[in-house]
Order: C-alpha cells, then sequence, then structure tokens
C-alpha cells in the first residue's frame, strides 16, 4: 500500500538510520563524498532538500562547523531528531514540500540533496531545479546524491507501477506518495540543464547511486 511521503518516513523513524547505512550499499561512502562536496568557507548558507536527519550533516558539520543549514522536508519526525542531534547549529528546519515551499532569489552558496528526489518526474524536477538554480548565488551550486534507473526502461517500468498502484487503491489528490521512480542519470542530467544550469558533471558513482553537480 502507497503512503503519504512524510507519513512513511516518520512511521520509519526509530530504524531510519540503521536501514540508510547498512541496507544501501555503499551509503557511508556516498555521505561522506557529499558533505565533502559543498562549502568549506565560514557560515556558508546550505539549502538541503528531504533533508531527514541529516545524515550527510554530521560529517560536513565536522569539516565547516559554522554552516547555516536552510532544511526542508515533509516528515516532522525526522526534523526533530536533526534539531535535537544539533542544538548548537544554525538550522532552519521547514516542515514541507520543497516544490511548494518559497527559497528566496540568490541566497545560498550550495544546494544538496541525498537519496530524496527519485520520486519525481522529469517535469517535475525541471520546475524544482529552476527553483533551486535561482535560489543560489551565482558562483553557487547543487549536489545531488541519489539512485537511478539504470536503462529507460527501468525508468519506464517504476512510473507505470505507480501508476497501477494508485488506480488500484483509488489514489487521484495530488499529495506526494513514497515510490521510487527514479530516473536514469542522463535524464536527470538534461533536467539540470534544461533548468538553467550553466554546467553539469558526475562527480562519482557507487553502481546505481551517483553524485552529480550542477553549477549555476
Amino acid at each position: 500500500m502507497l503512503e503519504k511521503m512524510g507519513e512513511f518516513f516518520d512511521h520509519r523513524l526509530n530504524e531510519y538510520e540503521e536501514h540508510q547505512f547498512n541496507c544501501i550499499a555503499y551509503a557511508k561512502e556516498f555521505y561522506l563524498f557529499t558533505a565533502h562536496s559543498l562549502p568549506r568557507k565560514v557560515n556558508a548558507r546550505i539549502l538541503d532538500l528531504g533533508c531527514g536527519t541529516g545524515l550527510e550533516l554530521e560529517p560536513y558539520y565536522e569539516w565547516n562547523p559554522s554552516a547555516q543549514i536552510t532544511g526542508i522536508d515533509l516528515a516532522p519526525g525526522m526534523l526533530q531528531v536533526l534539531k535535537n542531534k544539533f542544538p548548537d547549529k544554525k538550522l532552519n528546519l521547514i516542515v514541507g514540500s520543497y516544490f511548494d515551499v518559497p527559497m528566496g532569489i540568490k541566497i545560498f552558496d550550495a544546494a544538496v540533496s541525498v537519496e530524496s528526489l527519485h520520486h519525481f518526474t522529469l517535469e517535475e524536477k525541471i520546475f524544482l531545479y529552476q527553483k533551486v538554480k535561482d535560489a543560489l548565488k551565482p558562483e553557487g551550486y547543487f549536489i545531488l546524491t541519489d539512485f537511478f534507473a539504470l536503462s529507460n526502461e527501468e525508468e519506464w517500468s517504476c512510473r507505470k507501477e505507480l501508476e497501477r498502484l494508485k488506480k488500484m487503491q483509488g489514489i487521484k489528490d495530488e499529495v506526494l506518495y513514497h515510490f521510487d521512480t527514479p530516473l536514469t542519470v542522463l535524464h536527470e542530467m538534461n533536467a539540470l540543464r534544461q533548468a538553467g544550469f550553466q554546467k553539469v558533471e558526475l562527480l562519482n558513482s557507487w553502481n546505481a547511486t551517483h553524485t552529480i553537480k550542477a553549477i549555476r
């Protein structure tokens, strides 16, 4: 049964971090790599999409303790855990959808998202990435670490299965439901380019998981 996105993660809050690190191949490596791909400048302003409990923020704060993080997530329980982890840090945590939450214009030195964006269509991502690009300072960049479909066929079949499940459950609203529908890396990079990012490059790969950097 499909669950609403925020409820899905809050229902699994107690085992979330253990699952991420122990059930997802190379998770410890790609969370650390992502953290080290973010700006080192003092008081760097970072936008974190789908921040969850901040698994990429733990190593990042060790590297840049003065960073100012704005985190957006649909799961209030996740955000409470994140707040409790770092009571002394500059955290602005927002419960909501990053599709809807205003991000501002030319505010952030970088944006980041890890294991959050593999639920959306190309068209939805282009809209979101335009918002992210506009929220970045002129020299800013976006670090995306996620898992991707290995073929066009896999991408298509995941989307069709979601449509089948929604029809079976009689779901007609526009609320976000948890189901993995990853794009291919090529389609993801194309979405970033269509959103207006000037340079999009693949930084690293761990089987189906990749880190992409998109420069404003």
